[in-house]
């Protein structure tokens, strides 16, 4: 074909697409090769889904030769992390156990995927169970470990592996990803990718593997935040078969700021010591964006409230996955984990008191009404996504991956459902990406997405890939 499309922004390719200067049919036969080819090397693919993809992108180019063109992400190939049920497509959700596990439904994110005319390609890798069961090291995973296509003696990042390394290393224009705890974010950071948690529900759960009810978001890994914008346009609304989903409309169509309006400056939040826990590398590059953001922000650093936010958060998170995975537990199913400190921790969570997760819930309303107040005058808050760039496949004793992210836009972020995008700010002297995480209020998707955007305009390291520094 006349264009290279790998490594191409989803908007880009759609105007090719839709000018018919792209074949969707030769598209997706491009990443099925490419994924077939490379996806071994990172151990990012689980499933090629090619009888599916190849019927899906001969519709979408008989739709769109006949002028039935259904909007950017018609005929557009995409992964999908594989918690989410597929139709006759096994779905591992990443464990031994459940690896020849096939539904006989799709997902409803799969659903309007389809029904905005995308082709899914593969279903892919994740740490087993979506590293519910203690993550503090990347062999937990009957697939192996994620590795990052910028250094493959790194880490990919957990719990959407393969996702994170699939958009890095162009094998899909874009994947889906879950973000429970840092499951989005992290391994956008690692692997120097755009990561979009949306507001707690925004997008439907149905048909994905559930690991705690109130704090699951599914949401878009790509290579830029508008992207990222125009995937979550296409998987967003309200679903009855998730009651969690909210009413609320949500629109996007690139011009949309939303509280923002465009010409004002954005008003930016850095909370106290946001990189103090942080390595000298991220510390260098946070301050370096922080500089290129004061071209057209106004950035005020902010106390947060004293609040033991990751405690709560585990609190919930352990409670509501004791109860889901309870017959899991209960069967002596933990033995078949892959990674040896994932079968010790299944059955702590059985022992948490009902009294304390009631303090938790209690507290969780009590945090997410301050954070709103702190937040309020602000378009979002920044921070670094991580306090290192990806760390290696044998990590140190004791290095837990929960430990790396600051407690505000980490613990604090997921137990009160706001929405936050990861992009990258730099890399390091080893060229490992960093990234730069920004965190609204909730519903307030469309503004880190601006604020991401924005900052994507004046800076290049989105443009970059592995392919630059592995030749």
């Amino acid at each position: 074909m006349a264009h290279n499309p790998v490594f191409m922004p989803v908007r880009r390719l759609a105007e090719l697409v839709r000018s018919r200067q792209v074949s969707p049919v030769e598209l997706a036969q491009l990443f099925l090769r490419r994924l077939e080819m490379l996806g071994p090397r990172y151990n990012a693919v689980v499933t090629l889904t090619r009888e599916r993809a190849m019927e899906q992108a001969r519709r979408a180019e008989r739709e769109i030769a006949e002028g039935k063109y259904r909007g950017p992400l018609h005929g557009i190939p995409y992964g999908l992390k594989d918690l989410f049920a597929t139709r006759g497509i096994k779905t591992t959700w990443g464990a031994e156990r459940y690896k020849d596990q096939t539904p006989d439904y799709d997902a409803t994110l799969v659903r309007r995927l389809e029904e905005a005319g995308a082709v899914l390609v593969a279903k892919l890798a994740m740490v087993e169970l979506a590293g519910g069961f203690k993550y503090i090291q990347p062999n937990n995973a009957f697939t192996g470990p994620g590795l990052n296509p910028w250094d493959i003696s790194t880490q990919s990042g957990g719990s959407s592996s393969g996702s994170g390394a699939a958009v890095a290393a162009g094998l899909v224009p874009f994947a889906i990803g879950t973000e429970t705890w840092g499951s989005i974010v992290m391994p956008a950071n690692n692997c120097g990718i755009a990561g979009l948690r949306p507001t707690y529900g925004r997008v439907s759960r149905h048909g994905a593997m559930p690991l705690s009810w109130t704090l699951d978001k599914p949401g878009p890994m790509c290579q830029t935040a508008d992207d990222c914008g125009l995937v979550l346009n296409a998987i967003a609304g309200h679903d009855p078969q998730d009651p969690a989903t909210t009413e609320r409309i949500y629109e996007y169509d690139g011009e949309d700021w939303g509280e923002h309006t465009p010409g004002r400056r954005f008003r930016l939040a850095v909370p106290k010591d946001a990189a103090a826990e942080a390595d000298d590398t991220v510390k260098s590059r946070f301050d370096k964006a922080l500089k290129t953001l004061s071209g057209f922000c106004e950035i005020d650093e902010v106390p947060f409230p004293d609040y033991p936010y990751g405690a709560v958060t585990l609190g919930v998170f352990m409670a509501e996955s004791a109860s889901i995975w309870e017959e899991f537990i209960d069967n002596g199913y933990g033995e078949t984990l892959t990674a040896p400190e994932s079968r010790n921790y299944v059955y702590p969570r059985m022992a948490m008191l009902a009294t304390d997760y009631l303090k938790a819930v209690r507290l969780r309303t009590i945090i997410a009404r301050e954070a709103d107040r702190v937040m309020a005058p602000y378009d979002a808050v920044v921070a670094p996504t991580c306090m290192i760039p990806a760390p290696p496949v044998a990590p140190k004793p004791k290095q837990s991956l929960k430990e790396r992210s600051k407690e505000i836009v980490g613990a604090l972020g997921n137990l009160a459902g706001l929405p936050a995008i990861s992009v990258p700010m730099g890399f390091s002297d080893g060229m490992l990406p960093v990234g730069i995480q920004f965190m609204g209020r909730a519903y307030d998707d469309n503004a880190v997405i601006a604020v991401a955007r924005a900052y994507q305009s004046v800076t290049d390291w989105h443009t970059r890939h592995p392919a630059d520094v592995m030749g």
